[in-house]
Order: structure tokens, then sequence, then C-alpha cells
């Protein structure tokens, strides 16, 4: 681990010293399978499998333009931190977060996210730079950071997204979009209930919708369609919400959780008593519970934290490490062979030239006669050992490649990854007999099993803070304890020493 890591680790565990000590100690677990991932060369040693999750609270705030995101974002914060209106008034992705002391919010440039293991949008100029060339050195272009004070923000960070039906630098904002949905905890879909025909947010659709059909995490996609007012002047305005919810079902999104929203101060006056107090029911209870949900991803974060550790060590055991092994026995298959042929020309040519080559059963050595047994063999040996290196680097390209391309798109271990891991087992100074991996070994092993038995302690200890099926923490310092003796009731238990009384 380099000294700039190390740093950021150091700040990363400080700020959850408080905030939360169970991942507190949880990054430690990180920090002991970067030692494994080092080893197999997944990872550089800049690099940490702890970047692959945001450790604050993350919540996603996307949709078309003019859909109400930022005046639902400022409601909620009970701060102006975002600018609102009826036009496109940012064209960048705003990570809001908590600052303590007074005054407005702060703005600070795209970099502040970028170089911050921290935020969701660590090192992401790096996809800007393969989706676009020379984009990623234009980070301030497509993030800033926000700071408010607002108690609500307090431990989690909330996303406001650009429209996705903005013209200029589509691809990267796709780009980062999927990327934030892949880490937030809840994702707040939004929808205009001016144009809720299927053509006028047919990226949403296919971004927002169509990819969280199959996804595992499903259940942390909300849809609200807002500004529902503008509907009240219609004949029918029950009707605008099915159509609504029939362009969803197109999408192939059959079920999920919808929400109708409207901005009271902004809203256009309902003038029928009755239908305004429909409308007011129902928009507060929406709202009431998609705070309740907002509130609760704190908790959702934790879980998904320890869940992230967990599935990268079980990655890196039954995916990675089994792909590396089977890659690795092909390469040396492919090495021997090619060896064989290649060596059975180089005899024939020696041959041709009056060399003559034989194999000494005494000594197990080749040997050589002709023009002088030592130089002979001399020039045999150099030249088999030529052939050999070149044969091990094309074919370790050639099977690198492979392995690359057919790497599974679901695994948390990317590609790349396993691409340098194989280039750094199979590097020239290695041997190609040994058929585990570079770096797995005992103590690896070991190293990802102790990981895999933390994490169920640590998912023990959240159950311990945030569930009490037993009911005991609330029965209050005269109940008493449960009897696991099986006597009959009423009966005293015998006084235990105190050696046998666990702590």
């Amino acid at each position: 681990m380099n000294d700039s890591l190390s740093q950021q680790l150091d700040r990363l565990e400080g700020h959850l010293r408080e905030e939360n000590p169970i991942l507190l100690d949880a990054v430690r677990s990180f920090r002991r399978l970067d030692e494994v991932a080092w080893r197999l060369g997944l990872l550089p040693p800049d690099q940490s499998l702890a970047s692959q999750v945001p450790w604050w609270p993350l919540i996603a705030v996307l949709g078309t333009f003019s859909a109400g995101k930022s005046t639902f974002i400022n409601g909620y914060l009970g701060q102006a931190v975002q600018v609102s209106g009826n036009q496109a008034v940012d064209d960048r992705f705003t990570a809001i977060c908590f600052s303590a002391g007074e005054g407005p919010p702060r703005a600070l440039p795209g970099l502040a996210l970028d170089a911050d293991p921290r935020f969701p949008f660590y090192q992401v100029s790096r996809d800007i730079e393969e989706v676009a060339t020379g984009e990623g050195r234009r980070i301030d272009a497509y993030l800033q950071l926000k700071t408010c004070s607002s108690p609500r923000i307090r431990g989690k960070i909330i996303i406001d997204s650009p429209g996705f039906d903005a013209d200029e630098q589509r691809t990267s904002i796709l780009r980062i979009s999927d990327h934030i949905i892949g880490l937030a905890d809840l994702v707040l879909v939004f929808f205009d209930a001016r144009h809720p025909e299927p053509g006028a947010m047919q990226d949403t659709l296919r971004h927002l919708v169509e990819r969280a059909v199959g996804r595992a995490d499903s259940s942390k996609f909300l849809y609200i369609l807002n500004q529902v007012d503008n509907t009240a002047r219609e004949d029918n305005p029950e009707e605008v919400f099915g159509a609504w919810q029939r362009a969803l079902a197109s999408s192939g999104l059959t079920a999920g959780r919808f929400y109708q929203l409207y901005d009271e101060a902004s809203a256009i006056p309902i003038e029928n008593e009755g239908l305004r107090t429909r409308f007011r029911s129902k928009r507060d209870a929406d709202l009431a519970e998609i705070r309740n949900r907002m509130e609760q991803v704190e908790v959702e974060r934790a879980y998904r934290v320890i869940g992230m550790l967990e599935k990268l060590a079980l990655a890196v055991r039954d995916e990675a490490v089994p792909a590396l092994e089977e890659t690795r026995a092909a390469w040396r298959r492919r090495v021997l062979l090619t060896d064989a042929a290649l060596l059975a020309v180089l005899a024939a040519a020696a041959g041709a030239l009056g060399l003559q080559i034989g194999f000494d059963t005494a000594t197990g050595w080749l040997g050589a006669a002709g023009f002088g047994t030592a130089l002979g063999a001399a020039v045999l040996l150099v030249a088999a050992g030529y052939v050999h290196f070149q044969v091990r680097r094309m074919a370790a390209r050639a099977c690198g490649r492979r392995l690359v391309r057919g790497w599974t798109a679901d695994s948390p271990i990317e590609a790349d990854w396993l691409g340098r891991a194989f280039a750094h087992g199979t590097s020239t100074w290695r041997t190609m007999w040994v058929a585990a991996p570079a770096g797995w070994g005992g103590a690896a092993k070991r190293k990802v099993a102790d990981v895999l038995e933390e994490t169920g302690r640590y998912v023990q200890r959240l159950n311990d803070r945030f569930a009490d099926p037993s009911g005991r923490s609330q029965a209050g310092p005269e109940a008493p304890e449960p009897d696991h003796s099986g006597e009959a009731p009423g009966r005293k238990r015998e006084e235990q020493p105190d050696s046998n009384v666990s702590a």
C-alpha cells in the first residue's frame, strides 16, 4: 500500500469512528482483503477494494429535465440548495452532503469528488475518459459538490442528476448515471405529470426502468409522478396516472412502488375543495412514505457495505482464483505444445546443419555433437530458451485476452483486474509449473476465510443494533432473564460460578 492510499483509508476510519464503529471494523477487513488482491495482482498498490463502495448512505435523484427533482430536494432539506425552474438549470451531477456551520450552501469543484474515496464518484474521471477521450480532465464539467447545514442530510449523501434528455455530453452522463444506480441505496425516479407519454421519457425508461426490472435490488427504486397538480384540471386526473403506469409497464415494469407528488408553494391552485383535499391527502401520504425511506438508508447502507465486503471476498475465492487457475492451465498446455512443435523444427534445422542432437539419459540434459559439443549445446540451449520465452509471452497474451473477453459482467471483480492478475502471474521470472495463481497460498486463503467469518459477526452486530426480536431492550431493569434451563417455571436456577459465566 502506498502512502497516499494509506492516508485516505486512515481518514475514512477517522470519520467512521464516531459515525458507525461497525463499519470502522469493516474498513480493517477491507484492508486485509486488499492484501490478498495486491498479492494476486488484481489491484495495483495504489488502489483499494474499499473504494468499490461509498461509505456514506447514498440517495440518487434521477429523471427528466423539469420533473421537479431540485424542488423536491430543497423541500426535503428545508434550504434552497439547488436552483429550480422550468428549464434546464444545471447540466452537472451534484453531490449534496452535510457541513456544520451557518451560511449559505457552498459549492466545490468536481475534483473534490473524483479524488476522495468516501464519495461515490471516486476516480470516475477514468470512466469518463473511456467513453470520451480527453473528457476525464474536464471533471468539473460533470460534477460538483455542495454542502449545507440541514440536519436531514447529516450522515448521508444526495445526488441530484441532470436530465436524461440532455443533448450535450449524453454518453458520459448516462455512464455516470449507471455508476450511481449501482452504488445507490435508494433511487428516486422522477417523471413529469405534464408529459406522461413514453416518447417524452424514452431515455429515462430505458436507463432507469428496463435495467431495473431484473436487478436483485429493484426494491430500492421509487417511481414518482411529480407535479400532479397540473392534472387537477383534467376531467379524469386518475387517467394521467394510469397512462404513466402503462408506460412503465410497456418497459417491463409490472410491479413496484409508485407515488404522486406536487409542491404546494408552486402548485397551480385547485379550486374544487373536494378535489384539493383528495390531492393533498394523497400527496402527504406519499411524501411521508418517501421521506421515511430516505431516513432508513443509513441502516440499509450499513448492511450493503458488509454485503459488498462478503461479495468481494467470495468473488476472489470462488470466481477470480478458479478462473485464473483454469486460464493458467490452458496457458501452460499451449506453451508446452508450441514448445514441442518449435523445438522439433529447431532440431530438424540443426540436423540439416550437421549438428547432432541427443538426450543423455544419465544426466537428463540435451547434448549435441558436430562443430564442437560444448559450443553446439550452448547454441541449442540459447535458441531453445529464446523460443520458449517468446512462446510463453505470446501464449500469455492470447490467454489473457480470452479471459478478459469471457468474463461475466455480474461479478464485482472487474475484467481488467483479472487481466492484470493473469499478466502478474505469467511474468517471465515466474515458473509455469505451479497450478495456483501467483499470490494464492495458505496465507491468502486464511485471510479470505477470516474476512468471511468477520462479515458474519458484523451482520450479527448490526442485527443487535437495529433489531430486537426478544424485546429484552424494552423489558426494563426488573425484567427477568429468559429461562434456558428446561426446568419448570418458577423454579430458581442454581448460581453458577464466575468462571463459567461468559462475557
